[in-house]
């Protein structure tokens, strides 16, 4: 996980991965297949290391769906900071990876929802915040892009410093960002007159 993500899928070198390993190169393509074959193995260990939509601290369920996006939005640069490997590694996966790879990470993710997106999206629809009349594959998926989205322009000049100027060193810009964010999902696949959750 390391080398790629010091190294980019492209730049990482099975001889240098196998070398620090203190194996032969021949070992890794015996097991893995392909330099796609491991990556694809490190993007998994790396997105199964992300918490889940649910791993919210209870106070914060306790305010909602909404409030919980935001939560893990605002805490996007600490993650990175905490877990810069794992975020890293997953970054080269969705953007840096051929078609073929790039094919397999998507099935991966729709049929192993390592987020928990799927139960996140109906814990909101049981408290009555998020809207039951569309289909529920829908709006997890657009939970999943947007999400991860809005996640990836938050942490765009941390791990590219210098890409971008105009609002270098503005952390009330990117609270507002998370909060205009959160309005726009929620005026989306937010329920029309949110009920009352039901008790626990």
């Amino acid at each position: 996980m390391r080398q790629f993500a010091e190294h980019g899928y492209q730049g990482a070198k099975m001889e240098d991965i196998a070398s620090e390993l203190g194996i032969a190169k021949g070992s890794i393509f015996q097991h893995f297949g392909s330099k796609a074959g491991l990556f694809f193995e490190a993007y998994k260990r790396a997105v199964t290391q992300s918490p889940a939509w649910l791993d919210a601290p209870d106070d914060v369920l306790e305010e909602g769906f909404f409030a919980t996006v935001s939560y893990w939005l605002e805490r996007t640069q600490h993650l990175v900071a905490e877990d810069w490997v794992p975020y890293r590694v997953v970054l080269i996966g969705n953007f840096g990876t051929d078609l073929s790879l790039k094919r397999d990470i998507n099935r991966y993710m729709v049929s192993e929802d390592p987020y928990g997106t799927l139960d996140f999206v109906e814990y909101g629809i049981h408290r009555g915040e998020v809207r039951d009349d569309v289909d529920l594959e829908t709006v997890v998926s657009m939970v999943d892009w947007l999400s991860g989205s809005i996640q990836d322009a938050l942490v765009t000049e941390e791990l590219d410093p210098g890409l971008f100027h105009r609002f270098s060193g503005q952390p009330e810009r990117q609270r507002m960002r998370v909060e205009h964010f959160t309005i726009l999902l929620k005026s989306a696949i937010g329920a029309a007159s949110p009920r009352p959750h039901p008790a626990p």
